[in-house]
């Protein structure tokens, strides 16, 4: 130590620089730096698009999360044993040892509230809420038979959203762009809209990157307005001044980067440079004055009026533009009581716009390679909750989901469930396998797009057994 304050008295203050010091400095620290640096460009090789393992049937995903949880019993599947037990206890064998989040198991059982018929050519079998849902089954494959871990609403939406129920994993839209970069020069890869009665409860875990690094996570669109907020510049700043003013940033940045290698600090230079062009790129990209009136009519969209209509119109819109992951979370499905009404509610703002969105992706010839996926975070209870037989509880054993476009089959269902929709009974889907499965339509084995952290190849579907779902692939 006595000779390395020696070295440091000899050189002036100022020059005192980290380069110098590892370089100069003889006390085992280049090791360190080497692996830190490497450490750095492996995390930059890691923005770029990975390279497919499958050939891929899917460039771009919109995933529809119905947050909040909805009844499959009142929606897909239908259980006239259920309507024939309502009021009466269910079988001990069945609720043995079953934990639900706020009711007593031994809850009596609440019959369907809405009548089921066959639509389609596949003759899919759906609650008179969804009619417009009604005129697309043979386009969608609808899968009865998911599963999940969770039975609250923030974790089970951060397992849908990233695969695991713990904090700071990187969500699927985050592994989407990491697997395939961003085709989209002035949008970013990964757009996010929230249009419940609330945000989701998971909040931003459900688009973040987590250990990816940052330039793959979720950027949150408002519904109206500036799509970001302070994208507008205030006055006094053009966009000469602005220009100038990001390009000296920029060289500061640039300068730091050279010194410390922090990918981090690329993501901040890529993260002003977005902006800048999106500033030009993203008001238009959300005008929807520029589309023509039967357009609007089909999805039941008003230009400047927030509403899931809208959302899914410029869903279609950012994925026309090449934004790789469009996610809309649609907080408003939690019914432990008030169900009838709500229901009818929530398929009436969303029931139209969803299938409007099939259709008109399908009619210019976008659906192809779209994979869109509707879908909550797990089911509801067969058991009755809240005042007046009119309420469900969270149930994570069994629900629905659909997905369409990007290589899956259309027109098939699969799964079922036992005859109180409790447990599934055949083709089991667990949240993993459908991760799998949106993996492989991408184009990636979900065992090998990888990303190394804390010395371990992590992946989106963890070390749990997860199959591709290949019953809905076509």
């Amino acid at each position: 130590m006595t000779n390395l304050r020696h070295v440091f008295r000899q050189v002036p203050q100022q020059t005192l620089a980290r380069r110098w010091f590892l370089q100069e400095c003889g006390v085992g620290l280049g090791g360190i730096a080497l692996q830190q640096l490497t450490a750095a460009n492996m995390a930059h090789a890691a923005a770029d698009p990975q390279r497919s393992h499958v050939p891929p049937r899917a460039k771009n995903v919109i995933f529809l999360f119905m947050a909040g949880a909805p009844s499959h019993l009142e929606l897909f599947d239908n259980k006239p044993e259920l309507a024939k037990y309502d009021g009466t206890l269910p079988p001990a064998e069945l609720i043995e040892g079953y934990r639900a989040a706020f009711i007593n198991p031994n809850s009596t059982l609440l019959g369907p509230k809405f009548k089921f018929d066959r639509h389609g050519e596949c003759g899919a079998e759906l609650s008179e809420l969804l009619p417009h849902t009604a005129d697309i089954v043979d386009d969608i494959a609808i899968v009865k038979s998911m599963s999940t871990d969770a039975f609250n609403h923030a974790p089970a939406q951060i397992l849908m959203s990233t695969g695991s129920q713990q904090f700071g994993k990187p969500s699927l839209g985050a592994w989407t762009l990491y697997g395939l970069g961003n085709a989209s020069h002035d949008l970013p890869g990964f757009v996010v809209f929230s249009t419940g009665t609330k945000g989701p409860s998971g909040g931003n875990s459900n688009w973040g990157s987590g250990f990816l690094p940052t330039v793959h996570q979720g950027v949150t669109f408002r519904n109206t307005g500036d799509p970001v907020l302070y994208l507008s510049n205030p006055r006094g700043v053009d966009a000469e001044l602005q220009r100038s003013s990001l390009d000296a940033i920029n060289s500061l940045n640039r300068k730091h980067l050279d010194d410390v290698g922090d990918p981090e600090i690329a993501t901040r230079i890529n993260s002003f440079e977005m902006a800048f062009r999106m500033q030009a790129s993203a008001p238009s990209a959300m005008d929807l004055t520029q589309e023509p009136e039967h357009i609007l009519e089909m999805y039941g969209a008003v230009p400047g009026e927030p509403s899931f209509a809208n959302t899914c119109l410029l869903a279609r819109r950012l994925v026309e533009r090449g934004v790789r992951f469009v996610e809309v979370f649609h907080e408003a499905w939690d019914q432990h009581g008030n169900l009838v009404n709500d229901l009818k509610k929530n398929c009436k703002n969303t029931d139209q716009p969803a299938a409007a969105l099939i259709k008109d992706l399908k009619q210019r010839g976008l659906l192809e390679d779209t994979l869109v996926v509707w879908g909550g975070e797990f089911g509801r209870t067969p058991m009755v909750q809240g005042g007046g037989d009119d309420g469900r509880d969270h149930h994570p054993n069994c629900f629905t989901m659909w997905l369409a476009g990007g290589g899956i089959k259309p027109g098939v269902t699969l799964g079922e469930s036992d005859p109180f929709g409790f447990n599934v009974t055949a083709d089991p889907v667990h949240v993993h396998d459908l991760h799998a499965t949106i993996l492989h339509l991408l184009g990636f084995d979900h065992t090998r797009l990888t990303y190394r952290f804390q010395g371990l190849d992590q992946r989106l579907t963890g070390v749990e057994p997860s199959r591709v779902v290949h019953e809905i692939v076509a």
